[in-house]
């Protein structure tokens, strides 16, 4: 049985949550070649509104933040007419929507953009990763480095997507900050060599990431930004140093953030509960929890040792819409067919049997 701590309200932002559970960001390349959400992408977010807050997959704010194919973004009017359906279908069955804005950076390749142009990330360092592209896997190139011009732009366009969104009817936006892309870039040593104020120390490698969720919380409120961050996690090539590094880099980060007050911090965790704790005692507001691994008797671990409000749902929640009709009732949950989990149409999307169906 789940504990009986899940199933408390929460107030998150402006946004009342009957319970503490939460669907986490996973990305499905169902988006149209252009980036809109077509209705499939409605009925997937519609079908899981029960989870109270429904983050969205990565959703590019420009060109330059497309990484992969398929995926949606959030700065064109077509954009904003599709989200407008998701948000309507979030609604319609009382959940709370908030965009996920992502910026790939370096983990793109020109094949999978509209303007094909090449990758910007803070230096011209290879993320030497194997990229899906529609010839197949290719080697994610040397990017560009951003100009501070190119920063200030791309701030401007963090700004844009996050006004889009709420003109979409989102309740908020979360800004990906972790899993190695662009502000993920900007933190690591090992992706970040730049030699001015955006590089070097922690202050400067933090200095991005800082002023992007304050260009978002200035243009649609602190009350509907969450941040998420992964310290320690190695993906796409992103190398953070050493315990104490990682440490000194993201109590810096989180302090500064958190005189924003941003709605929640959301920590997509790898094992330092030293580091967890020290964050969760600085960040004023809603703290969100997801480990990997985690199994369905240790959901709720975070939450009951004080060290999360919400736990989001992952891999549960994308092959079980009605998860917490399930985990209510200690109900048996659908595997996930890794087989369809990127692109495709509604197999292993929108056709996941829920109970009552069963």
């Amino acid at each position: 049985m789940t504990s009986p701590s899940l199933w408390q309200p929460f107030t998150l932002g402006r946004v009342e949550l009957p319970h503490r559970l939460a669907l986490a960001p996973m990305t499905r390349n169902r988006a149209n070649p252009d980036g809109t959400p077509g209705p499939l992408v409605a009925t997937y977010y519609g079908q899981r509104a029960s989870l109270g807050l429904v983050i969205t997959e990565g959703t590019q704010p420009s060109d330059d933040g497309q990484g992969y194919p398929n995926t949606p973004g959030i700065y064109t009017p077509a954009h904003i007419e599709g989200w407008s359906n998701v948000a309507d279908a979030v609604h319609a069955e009382r959940g709370a929507l908030f965009i996920q804005l992502m910026h790939a950076g370096r983990m793109s390749h020109p094949d999978n953009t509209t303007h094909h142009r090449q990758p910007v990330a803070p230096s011209a360092i290879s993320a030497d990763q194997d990229m899906f592209t529609a010839t197949g896997p290719q080697k994610t190139p040397v990017p560009r480095e951003l100009s501070t011009a190119d920063i200030e732009t791309t701030i401007a366009d963090f700004r844009h997507a996050a006004a889009s969104a709420i003109a979409a009817g989102a309740d908020g936006v979360e800004i990906h900050g972790a899993n190695g892309y662009l502000l993920h870039q900007f933190l690591s040593p090992n992706s970040n060599h730049r030699a001015d104020q955006y590089g070097g120390s922690v202050e400067n490698r933090s200095r991005f990431v800082i002023e992007v969720a304050a260009a978002v919380a200035e243009e649609i409120g602190a009350d509907r930004v969450g941040i998420r961050l992964s310290p320690s996690m190695p993906l796409g090539g992103i190398d953070e140093g050493d315990v104490e590094s990682v440490r000194a880099q993201y109590r810096h980060l989180v302090g500064e953030l958190a005189t924003l007050n941003l709605a929640y911090l959301h920590v997509h965790h790898v094992g330092d509960d030293e580091l967890l704790r020290s964050l969760r005692d600085v960040w004023p507001t809603a703290v969100l929890v997801v480990r990997y691994g985690r199994t369905r008797e240790q959901i709720a671990d975070d939450i009951d040792a004080d060290l999360a409000d919400i736990a989001p749902l992952g891999q549960f929640a994308l092959a079980n819409p009605d998860v917490v009709e399930r985990l209510r009732n200690d109900a048996p949950l659908n595997d996930v067919d890794p087989t369809t989990l990127y692109g495709g149409g509604e197999t292993g999307y929108t056709d996941y049997p829920t109970l009552a169906r069963v």
